[in-house]
């Protein structure tokens, strides 16, 4: 877990993460460039929230609820919940074990931004050295259908509107219209 998250219990640890990240909240600047994604121009974004966890699978939980008590409230999720859900505890998932080895020294960056006219943007960072989409197995053939792993990215694309790894693949941007 990161930092003093280790020596908070439960829901201690909880509201302290949402006190943290509700002292994150901002208004987007005047344009986010998100690649080949639309601008989200400042006017019409709700929010946006950075947070950076250690790679630790034990702090992506925790995270995830807390991100997803703030963006279910928002116009821009209402009806995706469970699909932006499941996308970023994957792509955070996916950071922390083949981005950051589950090295809790390593940081995982994530950036959610919430706009009335494009929907929810997730962007996860981890500090690896990436990898080819393309390269992945489906999980849809031969053995591969009964592993207990390798089914995040295939989830991710099936739930998210557009998905795009940037960076080598250290760099995943999901977008739920």
């Amino acid at each position: 877990m990161p930092g003093y998250c280790r020596y908070l219990p439960g829901k201690r640890m909880m509201d302290n993460i949402l006190i943290v990240m509700a002292a994150s909240l901002s208004v987007l600047p005047d344009k986010l460039t998100t690649g080949s994604f639309p601008s989200i121009s400042g006017e019409s974004s709700i929010f946006r929230l950075t947070v950076t966890l250690a790679a630790d699978l034990n702090a992506v939980d925790p995270i995830v609820e807390g991100i997803m008590q703030m963006v279910a409230h928002m116009p821009c999720a209402e009806g995706k919940g469970d699909a932006i859900h499941i996308a970023l505890s994957e792509a955070l998932a996916n950071a922390v074990v083949h981005g950051a080895h589950s090295d809790p020294s390593q940081k995982i960056e994530c950036e959610i931004s919430c706009d009335k006219q494009y929907g929810v943007m997730i962007v996860v960072r981890d500090p690896g050295h990436g990898f080819d989409p393309a390269h992945v197995p489906s999980p849809l053939e031969g053995e591969n259908l009964y592993s207990h792993h390798g089914r995040g990215i295939y989830l991710i694309n099936q739930l998210m509107d557009e998905v795009k790894f940037l960076n080598n693949g250290s760099e995943i941007r999901m977008v739920k219209h």
